[in-house]
């Protein structure tokens, strides 16, 4: 298994309430360094932006839970509406400030890449609904990216995140084949020449 986890990120650490889908909080933001999460030194010094290379890629593909979301429209999706295509999952929220910093990355991405074998699907968790996405996108000037949200949350548990942003490749069979914990610059010409070894169709 490729575990080539390298310098810190920061992302939002959600716990999960006593009941199963009661309130997740954000406890804080964390640092990843290897596998050993680590809290934010007091100095605040800003965490190094992680590359491909923090891909943590599965010697096989994985197989995962049907998770169930909503467009902006509010159409009932799952993962098997994209098969076909390599999709980049990326769970993220309008407060989590790391998601907030990435996203007009992962629009130019989506610029650059998306199309009949690559889509980003960026999917909000946030609980207001698709309105304060909706708003974000606005505010920040994304234009390529669809509006993907779970209210519930139940699909970042589902997938195991352990908090956000957290980001999954996804194979044209619904199956995973690495994900990325915290954020990323998803526009750069490694990571572009990186996903493009991953399409399903070139």
């Amino acid at each position: 298994m490729r575990n080539l986890l390298q310098g810190q990120r920061p992302i939002v650490f959600l716990a999960a309430g006593t009941l199963a889908l009661a309130a997740i909080a954000i406890v804080g933001v964390i640092y990843f360094s290897g596998d050993t999460p680590m809290r934010a030194p007091q100095g605040g010094g800003q965490a190094e932006t992680v590359s491909s290379r923090s891909f943590v890629m599965h010697e096989v593909p994985r197989p995962l839970p049907e998770i169930k979301f909503e467009d902006g429209n509010g159409e009932a999706l799952t993962l098997a509406d994209f098969s076909g295509r390599t999709v980049l999952l990326n769970i993220w929220a309008t407060w989590c400030v790391p998601c907030r910093e990435e996203m007009p990355t992962l629009d130019a991405l989506e610029a650059d890449l998306g199309g009949p074998g690559f889509e980003v699907v960026a999917l909000s968790v946030d609980r207001a609904g698709p309105d304060v996405v909706r708003k974000f996108y606005a505010e920040i000037g994304i234009r390529h990216l669809g509006l993907y949200i779970d209210a519930s949350m139940q699909a970042s548990f589902d997938l195991g995140a352990p908090g956000l942003p957290t980001t999954l490749l996804i194979d044209g069979e619904g199956q995973e084949l690495g994900r990325l914990i915290g954020p990323a610059e998803w526009d750069t010409p490694e990571m572009i020449a990186f996903l493009k070894n991953h399409l399903t169709s070139n």
